[in-house]
């Protein structure tokens, strides 16, 4: 039986995962800081259990671990905190602890494991995608950093080991049950409430993802045998005016859309898109949205949301 263990299991694009995964044939044992980790998460089966785990804490992961003998680890678990996750100094515990978590499974029999990484590992030169096996690899960010630190040691690890492991360096996730504070629901709410949404220039080009998109291709990454670095993303350039204009088309208030309003963060790339062919080619996986679809369901989930808290 292929048992995986799911870091991050609230998160995201976490919770996100365990149907695929349970479609997949894996039992499931889900992990959450906090027994209440499940809520949000609208998928139950007899082969999904959960676990209240501190991935911090090494004792407890070494437990938990020797528990569950998972043969699989999807490792998605960091600290996250919009806003904040850039330059927090919790992102160095999170090297340290993901190495454990690492460690530990493979001491327990573990085979494969995947775990998340991130666009900011990237370089990017000029307006070309980036590349698994050809765009540079210099992080200006602490998160960052941490990231790839984090890959490089478990290369070397799972080497020694002999693992199976391949790290999914995510672009950007949107969708339903996004923070707040990022751009898609930040500009939709602003807009369904009536108010300006003041934004960038809006030339910056990027690769969103829906979060549902994201989620199956961790879980067809996790099983398939391909190793390394690969990309989830869409593969699929667009400028952020663009995905703020569909955002306030859906809304029904382009009149407030306030393009250039604020300055654009200092030092951020001007494009930042991903070279998906490993992820389609190698993995066989390709995306169920187009971003106009999911722009669409994103912001009808938020209308409804706000008027529920009305």
């Amino acid at each position: 039986m292929k048992r995986v263990l799911l870091t991050g299991a609230g998160g995201f694009v976490g919770r996100r995962c365990l149907a695929p995964l349970a479609e997949a044939g894996y039992e499931v044992h889900a992990v959450g800081r906090r027994p209440g980790a499940r809520e949000g998460a609208a998928f139950d089966a007899p082969r999904l259990h959960w676990h209240a785990a501190d991935l911090l804490d090494e004792r407890g992961v070494a437990a938990l671990l020797a528990g569950v003998e998972p043969t699989h680890l999807l490792h998605l678990a960091w600290y996250t905190e919009h806003g904040k996750f850039w330059a927090a100094v919790e992102n160095l515990s999170w090297v340290g602890a993901s190495l454990k978590l690492f460690e530990a499974f493979a001491a327990g029999g573990g085979r494969r494991v995947v775990a998340a990484g991130t666009c900011a590992e990237y370089a990017p030169e000029g307006d070309a995608p980036c590349s698994e096996a050809s765009t540079p690899l210099a992080p200006t960010t602490l998160y960052g950093a941490c990231k790839h630190a984090t890959h490089v040691a478990l290369e070397a690890f799972a080497r020694q080991a002999g693992l199976s492991a391949a790290w999914g360096r995510l672009f950007f996730p949107y969708g339903p049950g996004e923070p707040p504070g990022r751009l898609v629901p930040s500009v939709a709410r602003a807009l369904l409430a009536g108010e300006p949404a003041l934004c960038t220039h809006g030339r910056q080009v990027r690769d969103f993802i829906h979060v549902e998109d994201a989620a199956s291709a961790f879980v067809a990454l996790l099983d398939s045998g391909v190793e390394g670095a690969v990309n989830v993303a869409s593969g699929r350039p667009v400028a952020l005016r663009e995905v703020v204009e569909k955002i306030a088309s859906r809304a029904g208030r382009p009149d407030l859309v306030r393009l250039g309003a604020r300055p654009a963060p200092e030092g951020e790339p001007p494009s930042l898109y991903a070279d998906a062919r490993r992820l389609r080619e190698e993995v066989g996986w390709s995306p169920r949205y187009d971003l106009g679809e999911g722009i669409a369901e994103t912001v009808e989930w938020l209308r409804k949301k706000v008027m529920s808290d009305e």
